[in-house]
């Protein structure tokens, strides 16, 4: 009888302390990340919203640059560097890895400024032509870049779980490899 007690004491200490570690600002970074890398169905729904507003894109470009953002996401890869815990805040420090889009958009304005005649239609910038290269670009630019993202988190009280706060819109261009030092 002493034996159980003992073991179910030690199994309660193992299921608590395996809970609190779940529930870590880290642990939390991670799976949000991981979320990315997944390609989750939750990442996918936020990115083909955020595609309804792009009213540059014809529907077949917009399916080709979801393809090219959906290997980005894939390909991402990322590097906690630190936790900082204050009480009910946290930040964690995360150095990721993606491919270098803005780059590869650079280029691509570079050329239309030194090859504009490539674009022109009767005198006239095809707008149309000039996205179906940039995304050419950026299919086949495989440079990477590193950037740091600090992610802020929250909780209620000690006892609530821990709440990744939204990144800025500048966070989502370095996870998208299109964010401009």
């Amino acid at each position: 009888m002493k034996k159980l007690v003992v073991t179910i004491i030690a199994f309660l200490f193992v299921l608590v302390g395996c809970t609190n570690e779940m529930d870590s600002p880290t642990k939390k970074v991670e799976t949000f990340l991981n979320k990315y890398q997944k390609q989750d169905e939750e990442i996918i729904k936020e990115f083909d919203v955020s595609m309804i507003e792009e009213e540059t894109l014809n529907d077949e470009q917009k399916e080709k640059y979801k393809d090219i953002m959906l290997d980005q996401y894939k390909n991402l890869v990322y590097e906690i560097k630190e936790e900082k815990v204050d009480g009910n805040k946290a930040t964690v420090e995360v150095e990721i890895e993606v491919y270098d889009y803005n780059k590869a958009l650079e280029n691509a304005y570079t050329y239309l400024d030194e090859h504009q005649d490539d674009f022109l239609i009767d005198d006239v910038l095809d707008i149309v032509s000039f996205i179906n290269y940039k995304l050419e670009q950026l299919m086949d630019y495989k440079d990477r870049v590193k950037y740091t993202i600090t992610f802020n988190l929250s909780r209620k009280d000690t006892n609530s779980e821990w709440e990744l706060e939204k990144l800025s819109e500048t966070d989502l261009k370095k996870i998208h490899g299109i964010y401009k030092n």
